[in-house]
């Protein structure tokens, strides 16, 4: 029984790394599949990084399977250089470039889709936003809400789906909370309500006191549930980056690879209190998480990411002439020694996690 389950973890482990993998060289497959369609030259596309296992050439690529599965490259005609060849990414108009430089957060948020929609099919029934019931002695009900309402928002924060509204009673000050509701077509304001919290690790955590109508499986279903899930994650990756600009949430919130497998292979072993099934659909959601931050993340407007690069490209349109690549070079190196710095930062927070619990941040 032991070996069994030393082998499922094993099992487990070896999927996440491959799912990973595959977030991050589906990344760079859509770079690579929308600078075929824009004309551009590739001169490698890689799955893994590090010594080359094998590769062959096809046409004017070569394809290449290298031996740490931790992510790819797809590497163009003067990408970062100039280049007289008129298929160069450089060459090409600056609509063709920023389409293949925004097709890799594309690909994520669509592989986001497919992930989410594998968990959901196998759900026999969803969680809706609107209120069944009261629980003895509610909040909400003694604030006014009623059975069949519907949660619109909560202090601002739109209410989507039942991800959305978990989010929102995580955020919220549970001492004076806003809520918006629709009931029957009208759009409902209770202000001020104080929620019931029970402490757990020290922290006031909201105490659920009311239940939600059940949704029904079906086709249309599934997909609304789909795409409003991962908007969901979206909008969570959104908040929770403005949180860390601010100060509302600290350096504990981060997690990079060191984290990230942690989490993993805490999600594989709750699920195998379950099953098999459970455990992979955990890594699954992980992995939703993972895929989403991952688009989102590379869009943003900094640089060494595909939003920097996006920026410049922008630019380059409204002038109408490209900036020196000299300076556009240094700006993208500048930015990603602070982004390998930040790394460096989280993956030792992680590790010291590891040891007390609690990382840097005490």
């Amino acid at each position: 029984m032991f070996t069994i389950t030393i082998l499922i973890n094993i099992l487990l482990g070896i999927i996440a790394v491959l799912l990973f993998c595959l977030i991050v060289s589906l990344h760079e497959f859509g770079h690579f599949i929308t600078a075929k369609a824009c004309g551009i030259r590739v001169n490698e596309f890689a799955v893994g990084m590090g010594p080359t296992l094998f590769h062959f050439q096809k046409g004017e690529t070569t394809y290449s399977l290298r031996l740490l599965p931790i992510g790819g490259f797809c590497a163009m005609e003067g990408e970062d250089e100039e280049s007289d060849d008129a298929k160069a990414f450089g060459n090409k108009p600056v609509w063709r470039r920023m389409i293949v430089v925004a097709a890799g957060a594309v690909m994520n948020l669509l592989l986001g889709l497919v992930f989410m929609m594998i968990i959901l099919v196998q759900q026999p029934v969803y969680t809706s936003t609107t209120i069944s019931q009261f629980a003895e002695n509610s909040a909400l009900e003694s604030a006014g809400l009623q059975a069949g309402d519907r949660f619109v928002s909560i202090d601002g924060y739109s209410i989507n789906c039942d991800r959305d509204l978990s989010f929102a009673l995580a955020l919220a000050d549970p001492d004076s909370v806003d809520i918006q509701v629709d009931r029957d077509g009208q759009l409902m304001e209770f202000n001020d309500i104080q929620l019931q919290t029970t402490e757990q690790d020290g922290q006031q955590v909201v105490t659920l006191d009311f239940y939600v109508m059940p949704l029904e499986r079906n086709v249309g279903t599934v997909l609304q549930k789909t795409f409003t899930d991962t908007w969901s994650m979206v909008k969570m990756v959104w908040v929770s980056l403005v949180g860390l600009v601010t100060g509302r949430f600290g350096l504990n919130e981060m997690a990079g690879p060191v984290g990230m497998a942690q989490v993993i292979s805490q999600a594989a072993a709750m699920g195998l209190e379950t099953g098999f099934i459970t455990a992979l659909n955990n890594i699954l959601m992980i992995m939703v998480i993972l895929t989403v931050n991952l688009g989102i993340l590379n869009l943003l407007p900094l640089p060494a990411l595909d939003g920097g690069r996006l920026v410049f490209l922008i630019i380059e349109g409204i002038r109408r002439k490209p900036i020196n690549p000299k300076y556009e070079g240094w700006v993208h190196a500048a930015g990603f020694v602070l982004l390998m710095g930040l790394m460096v930062l989280v993956a030792f927070n992680d590790i010291v996690r590891l040891f007390n619990g609690h990382g840097l941040g005490g």
